[in-house]
């Protein structure tokens, strides 16, 4: 088996595979030759090939957010690089395990007229957990060890204590594709990738003091990835009466009590009641929140204590109080609580219960005579998705549409709320179906769709990859949340008013296609999207001027 003479490469590949690694994302060039010869020809490898180098970072995105081990992407030297950097971003603040190889000239190179260079040390700093550069071959036995140092903490950083992206800048001078049978080098450091220290006791033991005090607790659970061990804790932190544990569809917590639908509660407390719903200690854990009312609520009626979970230790100050830091993974921390059930409360965890069951009837209610919207179209789509199937949800109003309805087909949600940009979302969903090989259903508004429609165009659409485009004709968000609609730019800059389908898109990329604009449409052309064995587009046509009305009947209905 041949592979590059460049020993960076070379070596970057051997250690790559040790680590049990396997998927590497490459975009077409050339100063990564190295690269590609060096993983391209292992069989322990799994090669893909992706043009477009913003789409390949989000497919490969899409690779890690399921597996949970480190995704290579490898590129060119160039504004090529400068293309990965939206799912960079995401990958840094979703907490995802990206190992981003960009192909460099040699430093004398720079900046003096040749083609396809740019200054791309520390390209990624403000994105990325850590930066390297590695020399391209190895004069001594220092520099090799040094070499071999420098990768291993670079791939274990990607994995610990907390996910995320990490960049190696790999200068080469030509030429670039001479290949040699393979190196003679002995590895010296240890393979598998390092485990953070757990939570001791004597680490929890003033939690568990300080916890006992308040009577009226409030979890809040954020963007997280399944994980039924967790489940299992929160199922028995919850027993207690005095704690209300909130999660949203993208927190995934399943199998124990929770109010799971935020602002249908929150939209509907009066600030007379805001003592009522108020807590003493407020615990959060995961990554962004999607509601901002309940952000609003907390940061007007604030707790005397705040605790944020985090395996890294990040202070994430979201609701402008935070009191504590917990460096745990939260399974560990909610280990040590679970004990701590008290059996009292005064009723705080009711009056959270008793408003949820409440909402939920008038959500029933409202949506059994609801005209045909945004609103109703999500009611419908998402009794269609198959159960134990995944949902990956576009940013805007898709993601919000989905947390006013209770999760209740064993779902495995998922989202880019990192940054929450709208760009990448078809490539992500197409990159987590590859991973699992799984129905994956992605709901996208229009012009996400449109922005990432070249996430369509390689050879990796997995045949259970089912795309439902709701088509408002513009940014839908825009005509509901206060102000863009008060202005003369609202259909041309803010909601970028349009009048395109995505018919010829799905015939360009050569996938099946169906559309719906009506109830009866919909509920049939669902059944098409599902029982079709290949990859395929619903688009669905909503009534984008009365969409933003209608929901705001909807949550003033809920409060009535």
């Amino acid at each position: 088996m041949s592979t590059s003479d460049k020993k960076s490469a070379a070596l970057l590949a051997d250690i790559f595979c040790r680590k049990g690694l396997k998927y590497i994302v490459i975009s077409p060039g050339s100063r990564n030759a190295p690269l590609i010869i060096s993983f391209a020809g292992n069989s322990a490898f799994e090669p893909l090939s992706i043009f477009d180098e913003r789409s390949a970072a989000f497919f490969a995105l899409g690779l890690a957010q399921q597996t949970r081990k480190a995704v290579a992407i490898a590129c060119t030297s160039g504004t090529a690089a400068l293309n990965y950097a939206p799912a960079i971003a995401e990958a840094y603040y979703q907490q995802v395990p990206l190992l981003i190889l960009t192909a460099d000239r040699p430093a004398d190179q720079i900046d003096q007229g040749d083609g396809q260079t740019i200054r791309q040390k520390n390209i990624f700093r403000n994105y990325v957990k850590a930066s390297f550069e590695l020399q391209e071959n190895f004069s001594s036995e220092h520099d090799f060890r040094r070499a071999e140092r420098i990768l291993h903490r670079a791939i274990d950083l990607t994995m610990a204590p907390a996910a995320g992206p990490v960049h190696i800048n790999l200068p080469f001078s030509e030429p670039i594709y001479s290949q040699v049978e393979n190196h003679s080098w002995t590895l010296k450091y240890s393979s598998p990738v390092k485990k953070i220290s757990g939570f001791s006791e004597a680490d929890a033991a003033p939690y568990i003091r300080s916890w006992k005090k308040y009577s009226k607790k409030l979890v809040i659970a954020g963007l997280s990835p399944p994980d039924p061990a967790l489940a299992i804790q929160l199922q028995r932190i919850t027993g207690d009466p005095g704690v209300r544990l909130l999660s949203e569809t993208t927190s995934n917590i399943s199998g124990c009590t929770a109010c799971t639908c935020i602002d249908k509660i929150v939209s509907t407390i009066r600030p007379e009641e805001s003592e009522n719903f108020r807590p003493e200690l407020l615990l959060t854990f995961g990554g962004h929140v999607v509601s901002k009312m309940i952000k609003t609520f907390i940061r007007n009626n604030q707790p005397a204590a705040h605790w944020h979970i985090d395996p890294a230790g990040y202070p994430m100050n979201t609701y402008g109080c935070l009191s504590s830091v917990i460096k745990a993974i939260p399974e560990q921390f909610f280990s040590f609580m679970q004990s701590q059930t008290l059996k009292t409360g005064f009723g705080y965890s009711g009056a959270w219960a008793d408003r949820d069951q409440r909402s939920e009837e008038r959500h029933i209610r409202f949506l059994r005579d609801a005209p045909y919207s945004d609103l109703k179209v999500f009611e419908i789509i998402l009794q269609h998705i198959p159960e134990n199937s995944s949902l990956h949800l576009g940013n805007s109003t898709p993601v919000r549409y989905a947390q006013l309805f209770k999760p209740f087909r064993k779902l495995a949600y998922f989202s880019n709320r990192g940054v929450s940009g709208i760009d990448g979302t078809v490539s992500t969903a197409a990159g987590a179906a590859w991973a699992t090989r799984k129905i994956t259903t992605l709901i996208t508004g229009d012009l996400g769709f449109f922005y990432d429609s070249n996430g369509l165009f390689h050879d990796y659409l997995e045949n259970r990859l089912k795309i439902i485009v709701i088509n408002n004709s513009g940014g839908g968000i825009f005509r509901f949340i206060p102000g863009p609609d008060s202005t003369p730019h609202l259909e041309k800059f803010f909601e970028a008013r349009h009048h395109r389908n995505a018919r010829f898109i799905a015939k360009a990329a050569g996938i099946e296609y169906f559309s719906a604009g009506n109830m009866t449409e919909l509920s049939t052309e669902l059944k098409n999207l599902y029982n079709t064995s290949s990859p395929a587009i619903l688009e669905v046509h909503t009534p984008g001027e009365t969409n933003g009305e209608i929901l705001r009947n909807y949550f003033k209905y809920l409060a009535e």
